[in-house]
Formats: structure tokens, sequence, C-alpha cells
């Protein structure tokens, strides 16, 4: 990766038309002393290491669902997704949508983030996560499988959504989006390394074995955590309003009334595109290794090309995000999202190859741009809660997509039918990113000038602009 970059502190002693002033004019004077960093230095790098481990330990059931059905269901001569995969697909689905709605608890783990700062709550998340990720190796039964696995899953969703959060807040705007890039290739290498583990050796390690592999990163992980910091920007804010506080912090996940309505469009935009990618990820494998039958060695090649072209993808997403815009950005990847996954299921190997690679070439490409939205659009103070509620909103959208696509796919098992149902109609939520101002070249400060104003109740002191 180009470059090992420079910390630099805005605001510091400096000679006048300095490196300083250069990063306090990128954010339109609003950096005030933070001290950030490159995307490319220790202090992010850190943290998407740990988004490295989120994904390897989150993407498990997915990979290995295939070997978790034939472990505990029971396969027959059929034409039935049951026959094939050993379980129903109502059955997965459900299966798949409990784990999916355990990451609700992921709001209230992100949300600590605000109050016990973001390191502590990232690196402690990640390490429960892993653990229980290992513990699931020992499930008796499906079932047993899927509430183990599920109450994992919650801290290693707020990982990454914490992660994208500490990306954000440790870089100006010219680094931010490269900065959510590196979160989004890092949980990708993670969640990629999984599936090709699974599809290489999955036969011999078997679902049980996939899961013992969490704990590699979990043994990591201390070694990682000593070059993590916390974020200037969380710290300053943190210290001003703990000395100002004179009641106790709101409850966990509540926002100031002012910040409700761009909360609520993240929100609804996080809720539609986990529509598509819930299903679109979560079937995939259990698609091409149980009903078309796709070798090993075919879905391990897929994943490599689907990884490299992924990492295309993020520096196409990133070079938008910096030039065309965070907001047009996040609709073409959205839309090529939902393309690509109704091709991936269409019915052949050689389309699901080309949907499956163009899906997570889409995704890569709508990662920066998103992430960096998001993440500018409301201030520190709210920022991992804000990521919290991606997080449910996420996971509620792919529950709805589960349900309707495992429901559907179980009918003759046309799983072409189950993508059109259940993707297209997302195509329209591209229209909520009209209301919402585009946030490019700015910093949330900017953005947000007075935030610190504002009243926990849900008030406003009479000087908070809300920007257009």
């Amino acid at each position: 990766m180009p470059g090992t970059g420079a910390q630099f502190e805005a605001g510091a002693q400096h000679e006048p038309g300095g490196p300083a002033d250069t990063a306090a004019s990128a954010g339109e004077g609003a950096l005030g002393g933070f001290r950030l960093h490159r995307w490319s230095d220790p202090a992010v790098v850190s943290v998407a290491a740990v988004a490295l481990a989120a994904g390897f330990g989150q993407f498990g059931v997915v990979a290995a669902l295939g070997h978790v059905a034939t472990t505990f269901g029971q396969i027959h001569r059929g034409v039935s997704l049951a026959d094939e995969a050993g379980l129903s697909g109502t059955t997965l689905g459900i299966g798949l949508a409990i784990i999916r709605l355990a990451s609700l608890g992921g709001l209230p783990i992100a949300s600590w983030a605000d109050r016990l700062g973001r390191k502590r709550t990232l690196v402690a998340a990640c390490a429960s996560g892993l653990a229980l990720t290992a513990a699931a190796a020992a499930s008796p039964s499906f079932w047993w499988f899927v509430a183990i696995f599920a109450v994992g899953r919650p801290a290693l969703s707020a990982v990454v959504a914490l992660s994208i959060v500490m990306g954000s807040e440790q870089t100006a705007s010219r680094d931010r989006a490269k900065a959510v890039a590196l979160m989004a290739a890092a949980y990708a290498v993670g969640a990629g390394t999984t599936a090709v583990l699974n599809s290489l050796f999955g036969s011999a390690l078997g679902f049980r074995g996939l899961m013992l592999l969490a704990l590699v990163p979990l043994v990591a992980l201390p070694a990682v955590n000593r070059l993590v910091t916390e974020p200037d920007r969380f710290t300053r804010q943190h210290q001003a309003a703990v000395a100002g506080r004179t009641e106790a912090p709101p409850m966990l996940g509540a926002v100031a009334r002012p910040y409700l309505p761009r909360l609520v469009v993240i929100s609804l935009l996080a809720f539609s595109v986990s529509i598509v990618t819930g299903p679109a990820d979560s079937f995939i494998f259990l698609y091409a290794e149980n009903v078309l039958h796709v070798a090993g060695t075919i879905t391990a090649l897929m994943v490599v090309g689907a990884g490299a072209m992924g990492l295309g993808g993020l520096l196409i997403g990133r070079f938008l995000a910096d030039t065309i815009g965070r907001k047009p950005a996040t609709a073409l990847g959205m839309l090529a999202i939902i393309a690509a996954s109704v091709v991936a299921y269409s019915g052949s190997s050689t389309m699901l190859v080309i949907g499956y690679v163009g899906a997570v070439t889409a995704g890569a490409l709508f990662a920066p741009a998103a992430g960096a939205l998001a993440n500018e659009l409301l201030p520190t103070e709210v920022r991992a809660t804000m990521a919290g509620w991606q997080v449910a909103a996420g996971v509620l959208g792919a529950v709805c997509g589960l349900v309707t696509f495992g429901a559907v796919a179980t009918v003759d098992n046309h799983f072409s039918d189950a993508a059109v149902i259940t993707f297209l109609p997302v195509a329209l939520t591209v229209l909520l990113l009209l209301t919402i101002p585009e946030t490019r070249n700015r910093e949330p400060e900017s953005l947000w000038p007075d935030a610190s104003h504002a009243d926990p109740a849900g008030g406003v002191s009479p000087d908070l602009s809300t920007p257009t």
C-alpha cells in the first residue's frame, strides 16, 4: 500500500502555511487541534486488523452453512433443498434469521463506546465474539449451533461498526474514505479467508474445525491491542462532556432530537441494502455446494477472484467518493449490488461466479462512500450510537430478506425467483439519498459546528444550525 503517512496536529505550534495549516483548512478550520493520522498509519491499520479478526469469526456461519446442514440434517435423493442440503430452506432461513436478529445486541455494545471509549469497547467486543465463535464448535445440534453463534454475533457486529467509526475519527476528510475502504478490505479478507479455508479443507475440518480456527485471531489480539489508540476526537469530546455533565448520561441508544432525521435516513439505507446482502451473502455457498454442486476448488477460486476484484472496487469506490461525492457513489454501489445479486442466483454455475464476483466488487465500491457519509453526517458524541443503529437496521433488513428469500426458494427450489422478488424492489430506496446533504471535503465539526450544545433531553440551544 502506498505511503506510510505521518501523524499531524492541526492547530499546534507550526510555521504559517505548513502541513498543520493545510490540515486545518481541509476541515474548514473545524479540526480544532485534533491529532489525526493518515489512513496507512499504525493507529488506523491496527483497527483494521481487529476488523479482519471480526470478519473471520463472523463469516464462519455462512461459509460453513453447507457442512452445518449436512451434519445436523439428513441427505436424501430428491430435488428439494431439504433433500440436497439436509435441512429445508425454511429451517436454514429461520436459523440464519435468529443469528442475524441477535446482532441487534450490537446497538448497546456500540453505544457503550460513546461512554467507555472506542478502544476498550472495540477490543473487548472482538475478544468475546471470537471466543463464543470458537465455542460453537461444541454444538450438539443445529439449534444449539444457532444459539451459541447468536450469542457471540452482536459483539462482532459492533466491532465492524466501531472499526469504521474509529477509522473515520482518526483521519481528516482527504483520508477518510481511504480509511473506511481499509476497514472494509480488512473485514473482507477475514471473511474471505474463512470461505477459502472452508472450500479447500471443509471436508477435513468440518464446521467444528472451522469454528475452532477463531482461536487464532483471538490469540493474536493482545499484540494488536498495543497499537490501537483512542481517537483524539473522542477523547477531547468525552473529557468536555464529563466535565460539563450535571446529570446521568442519556439512555443507551438515545440521541438528541436534532440528529434524528439524519439518523433515520442512515438507518433506512442500512435496512434496505441489508435486505439484499443478507440472503445474498448467507445462502451463496449453500447454493453453490448443495444445489449447483460446484466443486470446492472452483468455489475457492471464485472467492479469491472476488477478493482481487473487491480490492479494485474499493479503490474505485474511494476515488468516486472523493471526486463525484459520497452520495452519488453510494447510489451507484447500491444499484450494482442489487443487479449482481440477482445475476448470482439466476441458475447456472457461470452466472453464479459472475454474480458473486460482481456483488463483492459492488459492495466494495459502495463501502467507502457509504461509510464516510454516515460518519460525517453526525457528530462525535453520538457517532458510535449511530453505528449501533446502523447495525440494528441492517439486522432487521437482513432478517426480512432472509425470511422472504428462504420462503420463496423453498417453493420448487426457485432461487432465481427468490432473488428477483426479494432484491429488485430495494432499488427504489436510493431516493432517500436526496434528503441528506453531501459531505465530501467537509469535516463533521463543520457540519455540526455547535453540536456540543445539544441538550441530551432532546432540546437544542438557539445557536445550533442544521446544515442543508
